[in-house]
């Protein structure tokens, strides 16, 4: 009988992410923002980073800074500082507004 290895290095994502240092905010319902770091990006969901304590809603728009593009995204997890959203719909710009 063959001894089968698993292999857990790889990576079952539907889209391969890339690692990046980008500053992001994550944006509720009434506009209000928590600010972020975008450490993980792909298609199809990102990991943040916060610097301290937060409880993040389970539906909210990601605000990617450097292009301003505003994603609506889920919570998938959240463990410590870092959380993984999912993304739910397509980015568009945001809209003129100070954040």
């Amino acid at each position: 009988m063959l001894n089968r290895v698993r292999d857990d290095s790889v990576d079952k994502r539907i889209s391969p992410r890339r690692r990046m240092l980008k500053q992001g905010k994550v944006v509720m319902s009434d506009w209000t923002v928590i600010d972020c770091i975008i450490r993980d990006l792909s298609d199809t969901g990102a990991r943040l980073e916060f610097a301290g304590p937060t409880e993040l809603p389970q539906e909210f728009r990601l605000l990617v800074v450097s292009s301003n593009l505003l994603i609506p995204a889920a919570l998938a997890w959240q463990r410590g500082l870092a959380a993984g959203v999912h993304f739910t719909g397509p980015g568009r710009d945001a809209p003129p507004r100070k954040f």
